[in-house]
């Protein structure tokens, strides 16, 4: 059971990543083809970038009683593409809730404008 530590502990953090994203619509609930598709761009990339790493002798797995031991590659184990997953989903979140924070700071501000000068745009 605590080989599944890391993953489960993963599961948990991209679960309440979801609920963000549910609660304000920000990318997967927003629009699910793109964010998918960015998803599974930026992993591929990472992923990519990792077997590079490994075949040049840079990047090795660690070895902790934490992770399953499951790999999807020589040296890359499957919490490492579950991370990478989390991880570019994460960045969709964090991009659109400053562009929405952002969005909603602007109409504050016009409406705030608009109360003092009497305009009533």
């Amino acid at each position: 059971m605590i080989g599944l530590a890391y993953l489960a502990v993963q599961v948990v953090s991209f679960t309440g990543i979801l609920v963000i994203d549910h609660r304000w619509r920000l990318a997967a609930f927003r629009a699910p083809a793109a964010a998918a598709l960015a998803v599974t761009a930026s992993v591929a990339l990472l992923l990519t970038w990792d077997v590079l790493g490994v075949r040049s002798g840079v990047f090795f797995r660690g070895q902790t009683d934490f992770m399953t031991g499951l790999t999807v590659a020589p040296e890359v184990p499957i919490e490492e593409v579950v991370f990478l997953a989390f991880l570019s989903h994460l960045a969709l979140v964090c991009a659109a809730g400053v562009s929405l924070a952002a969005e909603h700071l602007a109409a504050a501000r016009t409406a705030a404008r608009a109360r003092t000068t009497g305009d009533r745009r």
